[in-house]
């Protein structure tokens, strides 16, 4: 995702970690539990038809996150990420991570995306230019499924996840200023709360934090997905199993 959002932050980046976090490293907090009881969204509802009708039709739900704890002073801003659905015949999510120059915590996992800038048509178109920016994606072949609620980052962002439809095939063009890498996740492996991961830090204290993490295992690479990312995804989940 591009923004700013502190001082150091180039502009554009919106997962930036504030000072306050500047040396946290995630993977050191022991998980609290991991959601073994919780179904998975069955393997129909994935499909490009049932997704298409899940959008078209929305159920009614809650989302599990909506913000996390502010850490920062500055005023809110609009943002908006696309969570491109990619149309293997196993279905994928393509996620970025971070270049190092973008934060101090680099290698961060990130849905293409970033702030809501005046000349942009809507939130979709958002987030569609910022896919282009970031990793080349193009907006031929993207559908626009619709959106999930709001999920207020850290940093004040309000992001909207923009959810959309991706044909295999595409060429990408990472911008390096921005993006170490761009890889894609299975859906079904991120719509399994088996691998849902619950953490928390300063359970008593006016800063206390919990989130997710969703680490996938990427041939000798592992991804960790966790916070703001990990959040969103929790919530799609909760959006599909509804």
């Amino acid at each position: 995702m591009s923004s700013a959002s502190d001082s150091h932050a180039p502009p554009g980046v919106i997962n930036v970690v504030p000072p306050l976090l500047a040396d946290f490293d995630p993977r050191s907090v022991p998980v609290d539990r991991v959601d073994h009881d919780l179904p998975a969204v069955p393997a129909d509802r994935l499909s490009v038809a049932a997704l298409r009708q899940r959008f078209a039709h929305p159920p009614v739900w809650e989302p599990e996150l909506r913000r996390e704890p502010r850490l920062t002073d500055r005023l809110p801003a609009q943002a908006a990420v696309l969570v491109p659905i990619v149309l293997h015949a196993r279905p994928t999510v393509l996620l970025t991570e971070r270049a190092s120059r973008m934060s101090t915590h680099s290698g961060q996992v990130a849905f293409p995306g970033g702030r809501v800038d005046p000349e942009d048509a809507n939130l979709a178109a958002a987030a569609l230019r910022e896919a282009w920016e970031e990793v080349g994606l193009s907006a031929h072949g993207i559908e626009v499924l619709g959106h999930l609620p709001t999920y207020t980052t850290v940093t004040a962002f309000v992001v909207t996840p923009v959810v959309a439809l991706v044909q295999p095939g595409f060429l990408l063009r990472p911008n390096p200023a921005e993006v170490a890498d761009v890889f894609e996740v299975p859906l079904d492996f991120l719509m399994n709360p088996a691998h849902h991961r619950r953490h928390q830090v300063d359970h008593d204290g006016p800063r206390a934090r919990h989130w997710f993490s969703m680490p996938y295992q990427d041939g000798s690479v592992e991804r960790y997905v966790w916070g703001a990312t990990a959040g969103m995804l929790r919530n799609l989940y909760r959006f599909l199993i509804a």
